[in-house]
Protein backbone atom coordinates (compact mmCIF):
# COMPACT_ATOMS: atom_id res chain seq x y z
CA UNK A 1 0.00 0.00 0.00
CA UNK A 2 2.57 2.51 -1.16
CA UNK A 3 0.72 5.77 -1.77
CA UNK A 4 3.25 7.91 -3.57
CA UNK A 5 1.70 11.34 -3.56
CA UNK A 6 3.37 14.20 -5.34
CA UNK A 7 4.27 17.28 -3.28
CA UNK A 8 2.66 19.31 -6.09
CA UNK A 9 -0.74 17.73 -5.59
CA UNK A 10 -3.48 19.98 -4.12
CA UNK A 11 -4.94 19.29 -0.68
CA UNK A 12 -7.49 16.48 -0.44
CA UNK A 13 -11.19 17.30 -0.19
CA UNK A 14 -12.32 18.80 3.11
CA UNK A 15 -13.49 16.41 5.81
CA UNK A 16 -15.31 16.88 9.10
CA UNK A 17 -13.11 17.03 12.22
CA UNK A 18 -14.94 13.93 13.50
CA UNK A 19 -13.47 11.95 10.59
CA UNK A 20 -9.95 12.96 11.65
CA UNK A 21 -10.68 11.82 15.21
CA UNK A 22 -11.63 8.35 13.93
CA UNK A 23 -8.01 7.79 12.79
CA UNK A 24 -6.08 6.76 15.90
CA UNK A 25 -2.42 7.71 15.40
CA UNK A 26 -0.09 6.76 18.24
CA UNK A 27 3.61 6.89 19.03
CA UNK A 28 5.43 3.63 19.59
CA UNK A 29 9.03 2.51 20.05
CA UNK A 30 10.45 -0.04 17.61
CA UNK A 31 11.60 -3.12 19.53
CA UNK A 32 12.78 -5.28 16.61
CA UNK A 33 13.28 -4.84 12.87
CA UNK A 34 13.95 -7.85 10.69
CA UNK A 35 14.40 -8.30 6.95
CA UNK A 36 11.24 -9.19 5.01
CA UNK A 37 12.61 -10.78 1.81
CA UNK A 38 9.15 -11.97 0.68
CA UNK A 39 7.89 -8.38 0.29
CA UNK A 40 7.72 -6.87 -3.23
CA UNK A 41 9.62 -3.74 -2.16
CA UNK A 42 12.54 -3.58 0.32
CA UNK A 43 10.75 -3.87 3.66
CA UNK A 44 11.17 -4.75 7.30
CA UNK A 45 8.93 -6.58 9.73
CA UNK A 46 8.75 -4.38 12.82
CA UNK A 47 7.58 -5.04 16.36
CA UNK A 48 6.50 -1.75 17.93
CA UNK A 49 5.64 -1.09 21.59
CA UNK A 50 2.68 1.29 21.93
CA UNK A 51 2.61 1.24 25.73
CA UNK A 52 0.43 -0.64 28.22
CA UNK A 53 -3.01 0.09 26.72
CA UNK A 54 -2.24 -1.05 23.14
CA UNK A 55 0.83 -3.21 23.67
CA UNK A 56 3.26 -4.55 21.07
CA UNK A 57 2.02 -4.61 17.47
CA UNK A 58 3.51 -5.83 14.19
CA UNK A 59 3.98 -3.68 11.11
CA UNK A 60 5.40 -4.37 7.65
CA UNK A 61 7.07 -1.15 6.51
CA UNK A 62 8.75 -0.25 3.22
CA UNK A 63 11.50 1.74 4.90
CA UNK A 64 14.62 -0.28 4.02
CA UNK A 65 15.91 2.32 1.52
CA UNK A 66 16.57 4.94 4.21
CA UNK A 67 17.01 2.90 7.40
CA UNK A 68 19.36 -0.01 8.16
CA UNK A 69 17.56 -2.60 10.31
CA UNK A 70 20.09 -2.30 13.13
CA UNK A 71 19.39 1.45 13.52
CA UNK A 72 15.65 1.02 14.02
CA UNK A 73 15.29 -0.51 17.52
CA UNK A 74 14.76 2.23 20.09
CA UNK A 75 13.44 4.71 17.51
CA UNK A 76 9.99 6.22 18.11
CA UNK A 77 7.59 6.27 15.17
CA UNK A 78 3.98 7.20 14.48
CA UNK A 79 1.43 4.63 13.29
CA UNK A 80 -2.31 4.24 12.72
CA UNK A 81 -3.36 1.64 15.29
CA UNK A 82 -7.05 1.20 14.45
CA UNK A 83 -7.04 -0.18 10.89
CA UNK A 84 -7.96 -3.85 10.49
CA UNK A 85 -4.88 -6.14 10.30
CA UNK A 86 -3.63 -6.79 6.74
CA UNK A 87 -1.97 -9.92 5.42
CA UNK A 88 1.18 -8.97 3.50
CA UNK A 89 2.62 -12.13 1.98
CA UNK A 90 3.39 -14.47 4.88
CA UNK A 91 3.24 -11.69 7.49
CA UNK A 92 0.41 -9.92 9.31
CA UNK A 93 0.62 -6.12 9.59
CA UNK A 94 -1.42 -4.86 12.54
CA UNK A 95 -0.60 -1.14 12.35
CA UNK A 96 0.27 1.28 9.51
CA UNK A 97 3.65 2.91 10.09
CA UNK A 98 3.54 6.51 8.84
CA UNK A 99 6.06 8.39 6.75
CA UNK A 100 6.61 10.90 4.00
CA UNK A 101 8.28 10.44 0.61
CA UNK A 102 11.73 11.95 0.15
CA UNK A 103 12.89 13.38 -3.19
CA UNK A 104 13.49 9.85 -4.51
CA UNK A 105 10.04 8.68 -3.36
CA UNK A 106 11.48 6.58 -0.52
CA UNK A 107 9.88 6.63 2.93
CA UNK A 108 11.09 8.93 5.70
CA UNK A 109 9.56 7.97 9.05
CA UNK A 110 7.24 10.36 10.89
CA UNK A 111 8.36 10.78 14.50
CA UNK A 112 8.29 13.33 17.34
CA UNK A 113 11.37 15.53 17.69
CA UNK A 114 11.54 14.78 21.44
CA UNK A 115 10.71 11.53 23.23
CA UNK A 116 7.07 11.19 24.30
CA UNK A 117 5.37 8.34 26.20
CA UNK A 118 4.64 5.29 24.03
CA UNK A 119 0.93 5.22 23.27
CA UNK A 120 0.63 9.04 23.06
CA UNK A 121 -2.10 9.94 20.58
CA UNK A 122 -1.79 12.53 17.81
CA UNK A 123 -4.25 15.41 18.14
Amino acid sequence: MHLHHSPDEPAAEQIAFDNFLKVDIRIGTIITAEEFPEARNPSFKLQIDFGPAIGVKKSCAQIAANYPADELPGRQIAAVVNFPPRQIGPAMSEVLTLGFADEEGEVVLFAPDVKVPDGSRLF
